[in-house]
């Protein structure tokens, strides 16, 4: 059991201050597990209520974990003054304060970015320590050939000499721009883009499909989230 003040989360999870949800509770537009909350200092369950703020139900969990498919021209970003970002595209009914993406995509990459308002289950997962496996596909503008793939088994050289940890590179479609499949450990500016130009390809677009063992979810259409379920979370930590 996880209890916090009322006010202090309705101001947590919405745009409210809390001397606007003081106010909220008062007028009686606030329910808590179905019944009307009549006192700010009262304490709420984070872990077993339910909560309402003027008919609409909010969720009180401590922390929120959403799986997002970012379509291309989205910034991964918590916010910007001239562009839209990730967050932008949470549900409103997702949406609370502290919320960014755990880790880049570039603005032009789709698929699966992770957003939650936990900073220490986002540093796990970023930690270069952890090496959790991030998971593309890649539209490419020449064939995928079998010197290309041992040399990201062995440790891609980067055109500026840096050395990549080995990757996984397998063909899933054939033809004149051939359809691949990256997996990599590492997050470095651009990483799978320069992985394939030090080999002479161009990467016409990108789009990631997984983290961790965690797949993205083949019904969410670009733009759409939905939350990460407690049984999945975990995945996203399994080395593949």
């Amino acid at each position: 059991m996880k209890l916090e003040r009322l006010d202090k989360i309705i101001a947590a999870r919405t745009g409210y201050s809390r001397r606007d949800a003081k106010e909220l509770i008062r007028r009686g537009r606030v329910e808590v597990s179905g019944k009307t909350a009549r006192t700010p200092d009262a304490k709420i369950d984070l872990e077993a209520d339910t909560l309402r703020v003027e008919g609409r139900e909010l969720l009180v969990k401590e922390h929120l974990y959403l799986m997002l498919n970012k379509p291309a021209g989205v910034l991964s970003a918590a916010r910007d003054p001239k562009q839209p970002t990730v967050v932008d595209l949470v549900p409103e009914k997702f949406r609370r304060t502290g919320l960014f993406p755990a880790g880049r995509l570039d603005k032009d990459t789709e698929g699966f970015v992770l957003i939650t308002d936990d900073g220490e289950f986002a540093h796990r997962i970023l930690s270069p320590k952890s090496h959790i496996p991030k998971t593309y596909e890649a539209r490419l503008n020449g064939p995928v050939t079998p010197e290309m793939i041992r040399a990201f088994e062995d440790g891609v050289y980067l055109e500026d000499g840096i050395l990549c940890l080995p990757a996984r590179l397998r063909v899933l479609e054939e033809g004149p721009h051939p359809l691949a499949e990256v997996v990599i450990t590492q997050g470095m500016y651009h990483q799978v883009k320069r992985m394939f130009v030090s080999h002479g390809r161009k990467v016409l677009s990108l789009r990631r499909t997984a983290m961790g063992g965690l797949r993205l979810d083949p019904k969410l259409a670009p733009g759409e989230a939905r939350e990460i379920l407690d049984k999945e979370l975990g995945t996203i930590l399994d080395k593949i």
